[in-house]
């Protein structure tokens, strides 16, 4: 009987869509070594200031925290170690080529477990100025008042 999964998330990078464009994204398995795994399964991983880099045709996670497993004796490499992602040639062909041309950034969205291996959402980003991210907030600023008044109207409440 296969045991249910409550929430498979370990970690989202939420400063992401505050602070960047997202654009394409990919599922790409993670590279870990031995208690690593350990340490997401408690669940205290962090992708805030976290990024990817095509490096001689391979793409490398920096500046992710995966701590270290408390019941482990040793372990090298440091919690923020560079870690190798998992993708298809083409995948990485056409990422290389996007970062290339367009000036994008690849940011990890959110790390996972799928079928019991640790996977990582990576998306292609373009940086917001501080006009954009400050229009967004308006936006959705205005939207959730309009629901607001919406509902009340609904209830029937004055405004």
């Amino acid at each position: 009987m296969k045991k249910p999964e409550t929430d498979p998330v370990i970690a989202r990078n939420r400063k992401a869509a505050h602070e960047y464009e997202l654009g394409e994204s990919w599922e790409a398995g993670i590279v870990l070594q031995g208690m690593e795994v350990k340490g997401l399964r408690a669940g205290r991983a962090s992708l805030v200031g976290g990024f990817a880099q095509v490096e001689d045709s391979e793409i490398w996670l920096h500046g992710v925290h995966i701590p270290q497993y408390s019941q482990a004796r040793w372990f090298e490499g440091g919690s923020r170690r560079k870690r190798k992602l998992l993708l298809h040639r083409a995948q990485i062909d056409k990422i290389e080529r996007k970062v290339n041309e367009s000036g994008l950034t690849i940011v990890p969205v959110k790390l996972y477990f799928k079928d019991g291996r640790a996977k990582v959402e990576i998306a292609l980003a373009r940086g917001k100025k501080t006009w954009d991210k400050r229009h967004a907030l308006a936006e959705r600023e205005a939207t959730r008042e309009t629901e607001r008044a919406l509902h009340r109207r609904l209830k029937g409440r004055p405004d």
